[in-house]
């Protein structure tokens, strides 16, 4: 099989051979672990945040957790990322934003999280046993869905503190899963470009290779693989006056996006042929900053 063919082939010919009962069963056992995994590294990050707060570097706390989910369930379930471009993440302050697709995309940010990392939630999640401990003590902006006014005031000061500190806001522009099994993705909604033209910086797009072949909910299949990411190049907002020109912006990073999604194809399953094209050279790996904020929670507008 040609490295195009592998790129572009379905979930289902990329996916190993097994029987619908054996599948169904690596798929919960697999789901266990996955779940435990998250319990686990929730719990190292409760014991982990306390620590780093104690020292003064808290804002390691979600990046030591990020490293230890990523490392554990390539090993466990032997899962790997590999990322194209990620020298493109130091060009800060700016928004990062990404496919978003399923589960797996936990396991996508723990690969990407540097030190630095933060993440803002809905505010309900702050109540929950061991990961909502993890989350509030590792530095974590909760925002009330319900009153505007305070979840504004929250991202008003997300926003000095990524351009003081030189950091990033990652964000899923789609809003919710797509699970899909085809190469497109959602429609963007428009909170996270009007944060850019806000805060006048950049979007860093990151797009994530069709993971539904090694992950699928809906057809109970659970694979060993490879993910592939590849950061674009940071888009300007410097121009950007009005609410039409940021729907213009909007829709051609999206399109930008999907192109690149297309020639990323599908993720590699355990046995097909690797894809030597994205294994980053020693030059591509580099360090940065992120901070992340999911899409479902309020923004700027409501545009």
């Amino acid at each position: 099989m040609s490295t195009s063919a592998a790129a572009t082939s379905t979930p289902s010919s990329t996916s190993n051979s097994q029987t619908p009962t054996l599948g169904k069963i690596k798929f919960y056992l697999k789901s266990i672990i996955f779940g435990a995994t998250i319990a686990g590294c929730a719990l190292y990050g409760v014991i982990a945040s306390i620590l780093l707060r104690l020292i003064g570097k808290v804002e390691y706390a979600q990046y030591t957790v990020a490293r230890a989910f990523y490392y554990s369930l390539s090993l466990f379930l032997g899962i790997k990322i590999h990322i194209k471009n990620e020298h493109y993440l130091n060009q800060l302050p700016a928004i990062v934003i990404s496919n978003h697709q399923s589960a797996l995309d936990i396991h996508v940010l723990g690969r990407l999280f540097q030190p630095g990392f933060t993440v803002t939630s809905k505010k309900s999640l702050k109540y929950v046993p061991i990961l909502g401990w993890f989350m509030a003590l590792s530095g974590t902006f909760f925002l009330d869905r319900s009153k505007s006014a305070k979840a504004r005031k929250v991202l008003d000061g997300a926003l000095t503190n990524l351009k003081k500190d030189e950091r990033a806001l990652f964000i899923f522009p789609e809003g919710t899963r797509s699970a899909f099994e085809n190469l497109t993705m959602l429609p963007f909604k428009k909170g996270a470009f009007h944060l850019a033209k806000q805060a006048g910086i950049p979007i860093i797009p990151v797009v994530v290779s069709n993971t539904s072949s090694i992950f699928n909910s809906k057809r109970k299949i659970f694979n060993s693989g490879e993910i592939f990411i590849e950061v674009l190049p940071p888009v300007s907002t410097a121009n950007l006056e009005s609410n039409d020109d940021i729907t213009a912006y909007c829709k051609d990073i999206r399109d930008d996006m999907i192109n690149k999604l297309q020639k990323l194809g599908y993720s590699k399953t355990q046995g097909a042929k690797p894809r030597e094209d994205y294994y980053p050279s020693e030059d591509e790996i580099t360090d940065t900053e992120v901070e992340v904020i999911n899409e479902e929670t309020p923004l700027v507008t409501n545009d």
